[in-house]
C-alpha cells in the first residue's frame, strides 16, 4: 500500500512502479552527498521485501512501533548516539529535489538542535536532529496539513533551536505527479528512473493534467 491517494487516477501497477522508481531515485540521491551513511528505516514488515527489491545498495533498518511517528523516532534513536551525529530523516517521495537542500541541512545541524525541510502542502520532506528526542514526534499531525505547524509547536515546547530549509514539493496527489513530469521533461536526469516511468505514464499523466484544468 504506497502513495494510496493517487490509486484514484492510476492503476495499482502503475503506483507501485512508481513508488519502486522515487525509492530508488531517493536512494541514488541520497548516495551522491560525501561522507553520508544511508539507510532505509521502515516497518519491520516491509524490511525483507525491501530487502528483496533492493538487495544490497543500502542497509536497511526495522523500525520499533508502527507508523510513521514512531518511524522518525527509531531513526534518531538508531543513528543519533552522540551529538556529533547529525541525522536527516528524508522521505522517499521527493527524489527531484536539489542535493544542495540536503547540504545545507546538514549544515545547519552545525549551529542548531533540528532543522525542518517544509513542504507546500503543510508538511515536511525532511527533519534533521543532533539527537533522540522521543516525544517529538508524538501526535503532531503527520499526513495532514499541520504536521509542519504542530512539529515546530513540539520544538519548542523542547526548547530546541531550529531552523527551516527551502521548501519543496514531494509527490502526494495527481497534482504533485503532473507538476514532476513537468520538472523532470526539462532535467530528467533530476530523478532518472522516475523520469523513464513518464515515458510510459505520461500519457495518463497528461490527461489527469487536462481534466484538472492544468493544460
Amino acid at each position: 500500500m504506497v502513495k494510496t491517494r493517487l490509486s484514484h487516477n492510476l492503476p495499482g501497477p502503475a503506483v507501485t512502479e512508481l513508488y519502486r522508481c522515487l525509492l530508488e531515485d531517493t536512494i541514488a540521491l541520497a548516495k551522491s552527498l560525501d561522507g553520508v551513511d544511508v539507510a532505509i528505516m521502515c516497518p519491520a514488515s516491509d524490511s525483507n521485501a525491501l530487502q528483496r527489491l533492493l538487495g544490497n545498495k543500502v542497509k536497511i533498518v526495522p523500525q520499533k512501533g508502527e507508523g510513521l511517528a514512531a518511524g522518525l523516532t527509531s531513526v534518531f534513536a538508531q543513528f543519533a548516539a552522540s551529538a556529533d551525529d547529525h541525522v536527516i530523516a528524508f522521505n522517499s517521495d521527493s527524489p527531484h529535489i536539489p542535493a544542495v537542500f540536503l547540504k545545507m541541512a546538514f549544515q545547519a545541524l552545525a549551529d542548531h538542535d533540528m532543522v525542518i525541510g517544509p513542504t507546500n502542502d503543510g508538511g515536511y520532506y525532511l527533519v534533521g536532529a543532533r539527537a533522540v528526542h522521543a516525544t517529538l514526534f508524538a501526535n503532531d499531525g503527520l499526513g495532514t496539513r499541520s504536521a509542519l505547524e504542530n512539529l515546530l509547536a513540539r520544538a519548542r515546547s523542547l526548547e530546541l533551536s531550529t531552523t527551516l530549509t527551502e521548501p519543496f514539493y514531494d509527490i502526494d496527489i495527481a497534482a504533485d505527479l503532473v507538476r514532476l513530469a513537468r520538472d523532470l521533461q526539462i532535467e530528467p536526469a533530476r530523478a532518472p528512473r522516475t523520469a523513464a516511468w513518464f515515458l510510459e505514464w505520461g500519457p495518463t499523466v497528461a490527461k489527469l493534467a487536462t481534466s484538472a484544468g492544468e493544460l
